[in-house]
């Protein structure tokens, strides 16, 4: 564990180049670029290649897609109470992104013109799912359900398989369940190639949604403008703002929690208001450690990610959040502290509010989307929610008297831009 305190002269400095361990070297960039170039080219070919050499799945065009038959299957093997799960996470997920659903409104501006606005689904969306060794059966969840609550009429979602060509019962469940049948047993970058291009086998998207690892991250930057894409929510993060009142064996928990994702890039972070609190936190994360499942894989996160920084003050806290824009943040304060750090920090991508609420909860059920922005995008991205599934649309319509009130202010502005076409253009539904 790296360690840093706020009142350090280089503390700024040092925490900046902390950050950009996040930033995504230049190989992964070169490698990405060459891979949808490839997909782009050579279309189902370049897919099925990929599908081979990185997740050891040989499958022939025909078999990208999932059948029908699969879904139900896989709802029939899993277990009573994994289904009764999925149906819970749901409920919480919808009865919390019904309320932020956009509505069309209209009103009169100043000039008595009608203005408003209208919210339309995007037609076609791809929604990527991290599958493989941890297959994210919540970010199923997590996205489609927001896409089904916005109205989108195509739903397409991209997961890898895994060398036989099986997805995990669990993720196929969850989709049956929200009613999903375009899925594609794909993943990596030549996923996100397929959505943005399209092959014979795989219509292109209008937009692509859902978190990825640092190449699928990439390849979603790369094919924006293409199509668009949601942000970039690549490895995990975790900050855990920690006083005398924080349970350090909840707050190791919480580290541990996402650190054992085991990419070998999450950033853990823990800021405590005193060094004797983030040693009994640092401590309690060495006794968890040996009971985990994947813990080699998290002690590489710990080894590599995960840094520490003493503050005084509940100012230095925030400013330190602020800078670092954490994908969870996690406020394990006394009360009047967190209402204040609630107020003040403004680029956490979720916030956690005391000793009894673990990020798990908003990664599974809590009601919020768990794709979040990561790696410091939190400064001008939010989480994923209802709007980001469709695009809006401006109203405006003017009759003969109010485009006179609007006529004076259009001729100055195209006198003052030398447009004499626009002042023209009003000007003539004047006379």
């Amino acid at each position: 564990m790296r360690s840093l305190r706020f009142i350090d002269k280089n503390f700024a400095a040092d925490l900046a180049a902390f950050c950009r361990g996040a930033a995504v070297p230049p190989e992964i960039t070169t490698a990405v670029a060459a891979i949808l170039a490839d997909v782009r080219a050579r279309g189902d070919e370049a897919v099925a290649h990929y599908a081979a050499k990185f997740d050891g799945a040989k499958l022939r065009a025909g078999e990208f897609r999932v059948k029908p038959a699969e879904f139900a299957a896989a709802t029939k093997r899993l277990p009573a109470a994994e289904r009764r799960a999925l149906v819970a996470a749901r409920d919480s997920i919808i009865a919390f992104n019904r309320r932020n659903l956009p509505k069309n409104w209209t009103a009169k501006n100043l000039h008595g013109a009608l203005v408003g606005e209208k919210f339309d689904p995007i037609r076609r969306v791809g929604l990527y799912v991290p599958g493989g060794q941890v297959p994210l059966v919540s970010t199923v969840l997590m996205t489609v359900t927001l896409a089904k609550i916005a109205g989108c009429p195509e739903i397409a979602v991209f997961t890898p398989s895994n060398g036989f060509g099986k997805i995990s019962d669990g993720l196929l469940a969850a989709l049956h369940l929200l009613g999903i049948d375009e899925v594609y047993r794909i993943g990596g970058v030549q996923a996100i190639g397929a959505m943005a291009f399209g092959t014979s086998a795989i219509p292109a998207v209008d937009k692509v949604y859902g978190p990825g690892n640092a190449y699928v991250c990439e390849a979603k930057r790369q094919v924006f403008g293409t199509v668009g894409v949601d942000s970039l929510p690549g490895p995990s993060e975790v900050m855990i703002i920690a006083d005398e009142t924080a349970r350090a064996d909840f707050a190791a928990a919480d580290l541990l929690a996402q650190a054992e994702h085991g990419s070998g890039r999450e950033k853990i972070y823990l800021v405590g208001t005193s060094e004797k609190i983030i040693s009994a936190i640092a401590a309690e994360v060495q006794v968890q450690l040996p009971s985990l499942t994947r813990s080699e894989k998290t002690a590489r996160v710990l080894a590599e990610g995960f840094l520490s920084i003493e503050v005084s003050t509940l100012a230095q806290a925030a400013e330190v959040a602020n800078y670092v824009a954490p994908e969870h943040l996690e406020l394990l304060v006394k009360e009047a502290a967190a209402k204040k750090l609630t107020r003040d920090i403004t680029t956490a991508g979720a916030i956690m509010l005391g000793n009894y609420t673990p990020t798990a909860l908003g990664d599974f059920t809590a009601g919020p989307s768990h794709v979040l922005p990561t790696g410091r995008a939190g400064r001008f991205f939010s989480g994923l929610r209802v709007a980001d599934f469709q695009r809006r649309t401006s109203l405006i319509r003017y009759d003969r008297a109010s485009v006179k009130r609007g006529a004076p202010i259009v001729a100055a502005f195209a006198a003052m831009e030398r447009l004499d076409a626009h002042g023209r253009s009003v000007k003539i539904r004047t006379v």
